[in-house]
C-alpha cells in the first residue's frame, strides 16, 4: 500500500498527489509575485521616463508612482496568499 490513510475519509492518498499539489501552489504563487515585480519595474521605468520629460512634475509623478507600486505589490501579496491557502 502506498501512502497513509486519511483520518477523516479513510482513503489512501498517494504521496505524489501531495507533491504535485505543493508544486502547483508554488508555481501559482511564483507567477503572481513575478507579475507584481514586473508591474513595479514598469511603473518605475515609466516614472523615471516621465520625470526626464517633465522635471517640474516630479512631485506629482512620485506620488502617483508610489501609489501604483503599492497597489501592484498588494496584488502580488494577495496572489501569494491565495495560492498558498488553496
Amino acid at each position: 500500500m502506498c501512502g497513509q490513510p486519511d483520518a477523516t475519509t479513510n482513503q489512501v492518498h498517494h504521496p505524489m498527489t501531495t507533491i504535485l499539489a505543493e508544486i502547483t501552489g508554488n508555481l501559482a504563487s511564483a507567477a503572481g509575485v513575478f507579475g507584481a515585480a514586473i508591474g513595479v519595474g514598469l511603473i518605475g521605468f515609466r516614472a523615471c521616463e516621465s520625470v526626464g520629460r517633465n522635471p517640474g512634475a516630479s512631485g506629482k509623478i512620485l506620488v502617483q508612482s508610489i501609489l501604483a507600486m503599492a497597489l501592484a505589490e498588494g496584488l502580488g501579496l494577495l496572489a501569494l496568499l491565495i495560492a498558498k491557502s488553496a
